[in-house]
């Protein structure tokens, strides 16, 4: 099949421009999947900002060929460019005004220690807050104006999709806690005018779980641009564009980075530890809020595995001991 013949499958609606809804009713409609879903995820961002012509389509899929990196190359690179160039925010969808986020009106975040009491018992709420008595984690007070947070996957498929189904039958208990991270996310998000950038990754899935999750699929603007994360790690591949921007804001006089989001001993933690080791020399602060971050509940209990205590409070200690603050939550002001 030619690329001009695959432009026209994926072109749903036959208006000769590749939507975003174009690419997820075709990519549905043929059963794309996990093989489909780096291709997916690179087309989902090069339509964000706005939908792809024909040339476009074409040029970009001759350069897949040639490129090394493939999927995970120049194309993915220029995809943010594109996105970033076409995104305005400060609406959301049906055209509402996206207020700013200010100390004053931060929202009351609902701690995860209930959660864990009803779940696992009173003893995993124990020793999950001894970790953070003993590292002496309490509220951060973070400028906004010099500030940005980064939301790590915030996708339906950790909380619905495919990763809650590779659970298991315990899946929907599993995924409890990154359900209230989201949440506390989307009560921040609302919470009053927020001069505070917001970024977020996403990593590939199949296109039914790629979406954002459901407690944010109406706060996150339409044409919110993203970085693609296949790993646990956001500075790879080099290409997503992350450390680009990350550097820019940096030297427009950014000083703080605040990480939230999903999974809190994983990909968080991977890539605040890889942010801190990378931008630690030009002064720029990394915290975890972790009134906003999850992980699944199973992983706050303790495990031999970790030396008799859980994995999260493992996660913890080791981004403490490496450079990266943690707040029980970011107070914005």
């Amino acid at each position: 099949m030619s690329y001009t013949d695959f432009f026209h499958e994926l072109d749903f609606d036959g208006d000769a421009l590749l939507s975003r809804e174009d690419l997820y009713h075709a990519a549905c409609y043929f059963g794309w999947h996990w093989h489909e879903a780096p291709l997916y995820a690179l087309l989902d961002l090069l339509t964000t900002g706005k939908p792809l012509e024909q040339d476009e389509f074409v040029a970009c899929m001759t350069r897949l060929e040639t490129d090394p990196d493939g999927m995970y190359g120049t194309v993915l690179e220029q995809g943010l460019q594109r996105g970033l160039q076409t995104f305005v925010p400060g609406t959301r969808q049906g055209g509402k005004e996206n207020p700013a986020m200010c100390a004053a009106m931060s929202p009351e975040i609902i701690g995860v220690e209930g959660l864990l009491g009803d779940i696992l018992g009173d003893r995993v709420v124990e020793g999950y807050s001894a970790t953070l008595d003993e590292l002496k984690i309490s509220p951060i007070h973070v400028a906004a104006a010099s500030a940005a947070l980064l939301v790590i996957d915030p996708q339906r498929s950790f909380t619905s999709g495919e990763w809650l189904r590779s659970l298991g039958p315990g899946g929907e208990q599993q995924v409890m806690p990154i359900r209230l991270a989201f949440e506390n996310c989307a009560r921040l998000l609302q919470s009053g005018c927020r001069p505070v950038e917001v970024m977020y990754t996403r990593c590939p899935f199949p296109p039914e779980s790629y979406g954002w999750d459901e407690r944010l699929e109406g706060i996150i603007e339409p044409g919110q641009p993203y970085f693609i994360k296949p790993g646990n790690n956001v500075l790879q591949p080099a290409a997503n564009g992350f450390r680009q921007w990350l550097q820019s804001r940096i030297s427009a006089g950014m000083k703080t980075l605040v990480f939230g989001g999903c999974t809190l001993n994983s990909c968080v933690r991977v890539s605040a530890l890889e942010t801190v080791a990378m931008f630690r020399d030009l002064g720029l602060m990394v915290i975890v809020d972790l009134g906003i971050s999850g992980a699944r509940t199973g992983n706050y209990a303790a495990s031999s595995l970790f030396g008799g205590i859980s994995p999260v409070a493992s996660a913890i200690r080791e981004m403490h001991g490496c450079g990266v603050r943690l707040a029980e939550k970011v107070e914005w002001f």
